[in-house]
């Protein structure tokens, strides 16, 4: 399929999203019918690679797709930007692990949930790995999950090794406890391992996907498999912000137009306050989404070159990408802001684009704070802080 007839797929979902979203969120899961619909449409073929049935299209196809459907519903676009990533990352490892996954079936999805909170014991043959994390989208849509964890130094005194675990269902359980204020229906439930064995085919080096020298490039060469992980994944969780944001302005629009204030009787769409935070909304919206294509561009075009981006460049990436769920929630409060007293029932599909954008702000990526202390103080001579580039 072709990068645009993917992207002009997602936009005819969207709808279809929006009247599942209070249904999903109720039950707190992607309905099974939405999975399906995206399964057909070929959304989680976008990153993955060609051997297995997959597109190879670039990020930037990905990313579009993502904000698509999150104008119709950000917990579906959230589900998508995690889950489809993995079909990427999944590249990355020996082709062993490839096969396990995708050689009967390569429709098959994956979990995650990257905290590195695992106890780790390294055995002949691979690892024992136990421990219990948080934060798993879509895992209950999923038959394989990575986890991250770190492994324990081999000479004394050295750093331990952070790397990506990747278990088949039968050895973890998901502790269904997602209970929370915004992307209810991502079903991110915590995960339990207890003393699984992983061949060490079945594990993925951060280090290797930080510098392009992943084993799976020996099988997928594609300049695509040579990104900088991090730079990827920081993305699928905070793009979906911006087409949530997207969705909220054109339902604020819709909205502002029919309203008409009790106090005083002229309509929303005539208030110079309302009109400055639809117009500094669909700025903002612009401004992050040139941000977005440009980045990966210049990414790409590195990789294409077999070049490396430096890691001052990164950490300013990095931070840009940590600004979009903090910039898109506080254009969601002006929004709302301007909605009146009737724009705060529940039934108000703003309402649910405001609470999931304000969700969205707790992951740990989104954490504009920490992100851009990082980046002033490596533009000011001081050692980098953040290794996850």
């Amino acid at each position: 399929m072709t990068a645009l007839a993917l992207i002009a797929a997602a936009r005819e979902l969207a709808p279809v999203l929006a009247g599942r979203a209070a249904a999903a969120e109720a039950a707190g899961r992607i309905p099974g019918e939405t999975v399906a619909d995206m399964q057909a449409a070929g959304f989680f073929k976008v990153l993955q690679p060609k051997r297995y049935g997959g597109e190879e299209l670039d990020p930037q196809t990905f990313f579009e797709v993502q904000m698509a459907l999150a104008q119709g519903c950000m917990s579906t676009a959230w589900v998508y930007g995690v889950v489809g990533v993995h079909n990427w990352q999944l590249a990355l490892f020996d082709d062993r692990a490839q096969q396990d996954v995708w050689g009967k079936n390569p429709e098959t999805l994956i979990a995650s949930t990257y905290m590195p909170v695992g106890k780790v014991t390294p055995v002949e043959g691979g690892f024992r790995l136990s421990g219990h994390w948080k934060f798993s989208s879509g895992s209950e849509l999923c038959d394989w999950i990575f986890l991250g964890a770190l492994v324990p130094p081999a000479v004394a005194g050295e750093p331990p090794e952070y790397r990506t675990f990747l278990l088949p269902r039968s050895d973890y359980r998901i502790e269904r406890n997602w209970d929370v204020m915004g992307l209810r229906a991502t079903g991110s439930h915590d995960i339990h391992v207890d003393d699984a064995f992983v061949p060490a085919y079945r594990t993925h080096r951060s280090v290797d996907g930080a510098n392009g020298t992943s084993p799976g490039c020996a099988v997928n060469p594609s300049p695509l498999y040579r990104l900088p992980f991090a730079q990827i994944f920081v993305r699928a969780v905070c793009t979906a912000c911006i087409g949530a944001l997207e969705g909220g302005l054109d339902d604020f629009r819709r909205y502002a137009d029919g309203r008409v204030s009790a106090n005083g009787g002229t309509k929303t769409a005539e208030d110079p306050g309302a009109q400055v935070a639809c117009a500094n909304t669909a700025v903002a919206i612009d401004e992050m989404k040139v941000l977005l294509r440009r980045n990966f561009d210049e990414l790409l075009a590195s990789a294409t070159r077999g070049e490396t981006v430096d890691m001052t460049r990164r950490t300013h990436f990095r931070y840009q990408s940590a600004q979009v769920a903090e910039r898109c929630a506080q254009l969601a409060n002006q929004l709302l802001r301007y909605a009146g007293g009737n724009g705060i029932y529940l039934s108000n599909p703003l309402v649910r684009r405001f609470l999931d954008l304000h969700a969205a702000r707790a992951h740990y990526a989104n954490n504009v704070d920490r992100f851009g202390q990082n980046l002033g103080g490596v533009l000011m001579g001081r050692p980098n802080g953040d290794y996850f580039l």
